[in-house]
């Protein structure tokens, strides 16, 4: 009978052991490294798939009616700030304007009038006013001369009526100076109401006339042109819509549970499906938005009616970018995009109060050019007559 042990292995199953306890050490090395990754890095970053690439999208409107003269641009052309877009006929503009510089002629040369009318009356009361002081001495002189018989008591009446006489014309002219004074006191012809107002509508007939050509708010690229050489359009009407592809965000869809730990200011790695992995912006949590995407949808979920499922909602969560890295590879409005933040740092305000690092600048203001206020100075001097040098009157 054979005394070797029974208990003794193989070497197959020896093999198979060491096989199977290096597989489990391996094993467990594993989940212990993805256990320490998880806990230093992974632990510290929300991430979302559901993020889609955001940016201003600028309609191009007409201020005024007209008839579409020109187009100078198309879809997917870059243009810049004050760039001319669409050009409309002038010539309704042009009439307009010619006849509110003509009205402000006008304006002036009657406003010219009246201190010319008032100048004069002032000269006719102070004639008057001489006059009757004329005939009150007159009458102070010959009063004595009744008591010694020098004069008749008739030429004495003819000389108080020639004293009552004047004093009404001192009256009459003086009601007329007061009058025509209310027309200019307190002004001069470039400051009186009636000017003012024929230079307003010279204001508005030449911003008109700007206003036929559209110029580009921004720098952006031409989206959705819908303009037509020879079409009427009317005020408010959308021509065209301009893109401002250098000043674009990521709206990342966070699920709800994901947000307690987002805060404004974290870093953000961006990743756009247009790219890959190869190209990563650097941004930043901008803004958390105020309410989940169903509750400013067009028709709201009723969730107080019929069967109710939960169903997670998510709430855009605004990522501003780099700039220079967009320069660098730019983005189209609607990319897909992966996003990943890091929220270790939980001192950031939930909310902020400055989303953008820069202002989009303010569309251009044809109100902003002196031409036309030197034509206006120019329209007035040309017109004013020199009566009173337009001296400010006050009673």
């Amino acid at each position: 009978m054979n005394t070797a042990t029974t208990s003794s292995l193989t070497p197959n199953q020896g093999a198979r052991t060491r096989g199977f306890f290096v597989f489990a050490v391996v094993a467990l090395l594993i989940a212990l490294g993805f256990a320490v990754y998880w806990y230093v890095h992974l632990s510290h970053l929300e991430s979302t798939d559901d993020a889609y690439v955001s940016g201003d999208v600028i309609q191009i409107t007409s201020e005024v009616p007209g008839t579409v003269l020109a187009v100078h641009v198309d879809d997917t052309q870059t243009v810049h700030r004050g760039d001319v877009l669409v050009e409309l006929n002038p010539a309704d503009a042009s009439l307009a304007l010619a006849s509110a510089e003509a009205e402000l002629a006008h304006a002036v040369r009657d406003v010219s009038g009246y201190f010319a009318q008032y100048a004069q009356a002032k000269a006719e009361l102070t004639a008057r006013e001489s006059t009757r002081a004329r005939a009150a001495s007159d009458l102070q002189r010959r009063q004595p001369l009744l008591v010694g018989g020098a004069i008749s008591a008739e030429e004495l009446s003819h000389a108080n009526e020639l004293l009552i006489e004047q004093s009404a014309a001192v009256a009459a002219a003086r009601a007329r100076a007061e009058s025509l004074a209310v027309q200019v006191q307190g002004t001069t012809i470039p400051t009186h109401p009636r000017v003012l107002q024929a230079a307003a509508n010279v204001r508005a007939a030449d911003l008109a006339l700007t206003r036929t050509h559209l110029l580009a708010p921004v720098d952006g690229v031409v989206a959705k042109r819908t303009v037509q050489i020879g079409e009427r359009r009317a005020p408010g009407v959308p021509l065209l819509s301009l893109v401002a592809l250098s000043d674009v965000w990521v709206d990342a869809n966070f699920k709800e549970v994901q947000l307690g730990r987002l805060r404004v200011g974290q870093p953000v790695i961006v990743r756009t499906d247009v790219y890959g992995s190869s190209v990563r912006y650097q941004g930043q949590v901008a803004g958390l938005s105020a309410g989940s995407g169903s509750a400013f949808a067009l028709l709201p979920a009723q969730n107080a009616s019929g069967n109710w499922i939960k169903i997670v909602q998510r709430v855009p969560v605004r990522i501003r970018l780099d700039p220079q890295a967009v320069a660098e590879h730019p983005l189209r409005l609607g990319l897909s995009a992966d996003v990943r933040v890091d929220i270790t740092d939980l001192s950031g305000p939930l909310v902020t109060d400055n989303v953008r690092a820069g202002r989009l600048a303010p569309t251009l203001s044809p109100t902003e050019d002196t031409t036309v206020n030197n034509r206006i100075a120019a329209i007035i001097a040309a017109n004013t007559v020199r009566v009173a040098n337009g001296a400010r009157i006050n009673l």
